[in-house]
């Protein structure tokens, strides 16, 4: 027998934006908070209703420019000190003025490395394809409908309890999104 398919999230179509926007408000009274909203035109009172993930980037880049800072830094004591040692003017080979502007470039580079990797791994691109594709309704979304996803990954979601919810909350339809 075969098992059912896993189960990507809930997908709510509403017919205008206002009912949109309240909806994405109750579901973050809920306790939802790993909900998506896709509609064909920018909306300024949706980015107040969907409360924002906790961004994990400006970490990343912390640590990026962190690892740059130190490896830099290594590098060239490794090379002045321990590698190859010369005494030029009577200057100690291991005097660490001199290797601050390298430091720092390469600070610089590995927090920008880390800034466009981590973006990319954390949007998870290259993405050619999504499980909302599947659903027939959504070719719309980018033409006069507006769609509110909710993920599996929440930890409130039950299928048939938010089904239940968002057909409370005034959709057209509601749809299982199959991964």
């Amino acid at each position: 027998m075969k098992s059912p398919p896993p189960v990507y999230g809930v997908l709510a179509e509403f017919d205008d934006q206002t009912a949109l926007v309240a909806a994405a408000r109750s579901l973050a009274e809920a306790g939802y908070y790993k909900f998506e909203a896709y509609t064909p035109f920018p909306i300024e009172e949706l980015s107040e209703a969907i409360t924002p993930r906790h961004p994990l980037l400006p970490l990343i880049v912390l640590v990026g420019g962190g690892v740059g800072a130190v490896g830099g830094f290594f590098m060239q004591y490794y090379a002045a000190a321990i590698s190859y040692p010369l005494n030029v003017g009577g200057r100690p080979p291991d005097s660490w003025p001199m290797f601050v502007p390298v430091t720092f470039e390469l600070a610089v580079l590995a927090a920008a490395s880390a800034a466009v990797f981590g973006a990319l791994a954390l949007s998870r691109l290259p993405m050619p394809y999504h499980p909302l594709f599947k659903v027939k309704e959504f070719e719309r979304a980018s033409r006069d409908r507006f769609f509110l996803c909710v993920e599996a990954g929440d930890p409130r979601f039950d299928l048939t309890e938010t089904s239940h919810l968002l057909m409370s909350l005034n959709a057209l339809g509601v749809s299982n999104v199959v991964d």
